[in-house]
């Protein structure tokens, strides 16, 4: 089969969860499809290189992304259109042309478009078969509803009403679309309940792929990983180090905090103990090396592919309910999961000082990640939803 796949993140190198995601998915086609990969590339990484991404695809293009500017005269005008003002001031008639040209020059069985920015060119499809990959609306509903003063609640539940209003009317334009939860299913059937064709595809791993090294584990240490461009990452930070860090280094002093990843030049509330890392060209060294993997999200959706990342590596979890939502996960069993400070900073206090149930932890989490959520054992499940699509489709 040949696949054309439209991405908003360029998948390589992988530093985030959505890049995850889309690589993982492409290794996965290319082992029994021609895959080509249309992709927005961030303007740092506008020099991209392909020669990674060239050994799974049939070809691959790129073109700049534009970050959304709320006060762009695009945006503007996006007040009165139908579409959320950040789909409005990002729609780029680039890659429209990009698509068009593709889907006139070759025959493709199945078009995929991973994220809610890519799912807006569907009208260039001209009835080609599609699926939705990854269609997920739990961080802006949390955000809504969390909402503390009536200006943000009036503002969030505007973008609430389009971007909901918008998917129910995109997603007539898809024969399948996938989430990667039953509670992201089940805000999807919210909005547009006589769509049947929803389909669970969790977040998953290449458990392979995680080879952990716990022979340099430094003492009271906590790791948190994750980019300050995604919000839900910072407000989860602002809270850890405001209400809890300081908790547990009145017990533990010594205790210390990284954090990896693209800090996006936003401020922290002041602390002693925290090391800003930036963006690290492997990720799995630090977390195998720290005694804690802490996930205070308190917004969000999807699957935390952080958690299941720390669980590969044998790394102890610490999260919120928000953050184990999505995985089915129990308390005392996989991970430690507290929603107020006091309880979240006695968690990290008790794993601290207890290696035994750092270790219990640790290798019932590693059992659970390599039977639930190795891309090995989902994949199946994928392909055959995509040959499924394409078939019907072709029946018609």
């Amino acid at each position: 089969m040949r696949i054309l796949f439209l991405s908003r993140w360029y998948p390589y190198p992988v530093d985030n969860g959505s890049k995850l995601r889309v690589w993982n998915i492409l290794q996965g086609l290319s082992k029994t499809h021609d895959v080509t990969l249309l992709s927005f590339v961030d303007s740092e990484n506008a020099n991209f290189e392909a020669s990674k991404l060239l050994e799974i695809c049939e070809d691959v293009q790129a073109i700049p992304w534009k970050e959304f500017n709320p006060g762009s005269r695009k945006a503007l005008l996006g007040l009165f259109s139908g579409k959320p003002r950040s789909l409005v001031d990002t729609y780029s008639f680039q890659m429209q042309s990009l698509i068009e040209r593709y889907l006139e020059s070759s025959n493709y069985d199945l078009v995929i478009v991973s994220e809610l920015e890519m799912a807006g060119y569907s009208s260039s499809f001209n009835g080609k078969a599609a699926i939705f990959d990854d269609v997920e609306l739990g961080d802006l509903y949390g955000r809504y509803v969390e909402a503390d003063s009536y200006f943000e609640k009036v503002r969030l539940g505007f973008t609430w009403f389009k971007q909901h209003r918008y998917l129910s009317q995109v997603l007539r334009d898809f024969n399948a679309c996938t989430v990667p939860s039953s509670t992201e299913r089940n805000l999807v059937k919210s909005v547009i309940s006589d769509y049947e064709e929803v389909y669970i595809i969790p977040n998953c791993i290449n458990i392979a792929d995680y080879k952990a090294d716990h022979t340099n584990i430094e003492s009271n240490s906590l790791i948190f990983t994750g980019s300050f461009r995604y919000g839900v990452n910072y407000y989860a930070m602002v809270w850890f180090l405001k209400d809890i860090f300081p908790i547990i280094q009145s017990e533990i002093p010594e205790v210390s905090l990284k954090i990896t990843g693209d800090h996006a030049g936003l401020k922290l509330p002041p602390s002693t103990g925290v090391i800003l890392t930036g963006v690290v060209p492997d990720i799995h060294p630090y977390i195998s090396s720290s005694c804690i993997s802490v996930v205070p999200l308190q917004i969000g959706g999807g699957t935390r592919l952080k958690i299941l990342e720390a669980m590969a590596l044998r790394t102890p979890v610490v999260t919120t309910s928000k953050g184990a939502e999505g995985l089915d996960v129990e308390h005392g069993k996989h991970v430690l999961i507290a929603d107020k400070p006091e309880d979240f900073a006695n968690c990290v206090i008790q794993l601290l000082r207890g290696p035994e149930l750092r270790a219990y932890l640790a290798d019932n989490a590693y059992q659970f990640v390599s039977e639930y959520y190795d891309w090995a054992a989902v994949m199946p499940r994928f392909l055959q939803l995509i040959e499924d699509t394409a078939l019907a489709s072709q029946s018609a």
